[in-house]
């Protein structure tokens, strides 16, 4: 199938009003294991299939009067198989007419061309829209028909999915490439499926994709000239999303834990309940710890920035430049009109002068000292 995911448990709800799916089963078609269903396929009882029609119909007017969505732009969700617009574009389909793998790349094809791709499509991430784009986009004028498989059918070949099998059909449908949503898919195509849903063309990643007593389920396709390869998209998978939670399921639990949801709903037991609760407890009061240690550690840096700025004010308050410059502010301005031009050469040049009279007269008492000393020795010589 077109999706390689590895299962997972979960239990998501609530899709939109457009259509239940859950409601009817689909008998669009074929099971290679159940030939009876075969009988079936597209069919239904006149009364059955008015009823069906009607409730459809209803169901899209009000979902289109409630959304202000004019569905016949084609701006809805597709249909799924067994709806009224998918049966009538299925009917107007001459499969009489053989498209070409050329025709259909020249662009000469002289109808719509119906492409088909299949998976499981569980939590529908980019890989899955991807994949869809590049069918989609294969050739002009296309038609791109997507088949889901159902959950008996993808449980007992694959294991438990996250979503179950209406919220896939949801997701699909919902994808703007896709033009029709196939439901209860069959896993491996055959000849009387591609017929019935007429079916030009199955878009696939050209990975053989094995299975019991086959090494490639569309090598029969390929065989006949109607497979379309796309390119996988490397990185992303549903299996990689799971391995994600499963790698950080503690950290899901705490945070549904604190988002209201009980240790029932999560299916964790009391001591594990108890247990992250008081991780959680303790990571709290470590982040406080580490914010309050970030604050410190900025108020620090700040306290410092600034104690440099005070000490440099400080240093320059007191010298001897900023000192006069204290004076002459002191002084009034008339004074200082007067006796600024001489006073402030005069002022340094009886500075300089009491200086030399200083250190002339210390070393006037170094040399008195100094004879007093030899006189003493003398004397006692």
């Amino acid at each position: 199938m077109g999706d390689l995911s590895t299962p997972a448990i979960s239990d998501i709800t609530n899709t939109d009003e457009w259509y239940d799916a859950s409601g009817e089963s689909s008998s669009c078609n074929s099971n290679v294991s159940n030939p009876s269903r075969k009988e079936n396929t597209h069919e239904q009882s006149p009364s059955k299939k008015k009823i069906n029609v009607e409730t459809n119909d209803k169901r899209a007017m009000q979902f289109a009067e409630k959304n202000s969505i004019n569905v016949n732009l084609n701006v809805g969700p597709a249909p799924l198989c067994y709806e009224e617009k998918a049966i009538e574009e299925r009917e107007k389909c001459d499969y009489s007419i053989k498209i070409t793998l050329d025709m259909a790349k020249s662009g000469t094809a002289p109808r719509a061309i119906r492409i088909y791709a299949d998976g499981i499509y569980d939590l529908f991430h980019a890989g899955h829209a991807r994949q869809l784009m590049q069918a989609k986009n294969l050739f002009p004028n296309v038609y791109l028909v997507v088949g889901v498989c159902n959950d008996k059918l993808t449980h007992s070949k694959k294991g438990k999915t996250v979503m179950d099998e209406t919220e896939r059909y949801e997701s699909v449908r919902h994808c703007r490439y896709v033009d029709e949503v196939i439901t209860d898919a069959p896993w491996v195509l055959n000849d009387d499926f591609l017929t019935q849903n007429k079916i030009d063309f199955v878009a696939h990643d050209e990975i053989p994709y094995g299975a019991e007593g086959s090494d490639d389920i569309y090598q029969h396709i390929k065989a006949l000239g109607m497979f379309a390869a796309t390119q996988r998209t490397e990185g992303v998978s549903t299996s990689d999303i799971i391995c994600r939670l499963v790698r950080d399921y503690d950290m899901y639990v705490r945070r549904n834990l604190a988002r209201g949801y009980s240790a029932q709903d999560l299916n964790v037991g009391f001591i594990k309940k108890n247990q992250l609760e008081l991780q959680t407890r303790f990571d709290t009061v470590k982040s406080k710890f580490r914010s309050y240690e970030e604050e410190s550690k900025t108020f620090m840096e700040r306290w410092e920035d600034r104690s440099k700025e005070y000490i440099h004010s400080f240093i320059g308050l007191f010298e001897r430049s900023g000192v006069l410059t204290l004076l002459q502010r002191a002084r009034s301005p008339r004074m200082l009109l007067n006796t600024h031009s001489s006073n402030s050469d005069t002022d340094d040049d009886d500075y300089m002068v009491k200086l030399k009279d200083t250190s002339k007269k210390n070393t006037s008492k170094q040399q008195s000292s100094v004879l007093s000393n030899d006189r003493q020795y003398s004397e006692m010589t």
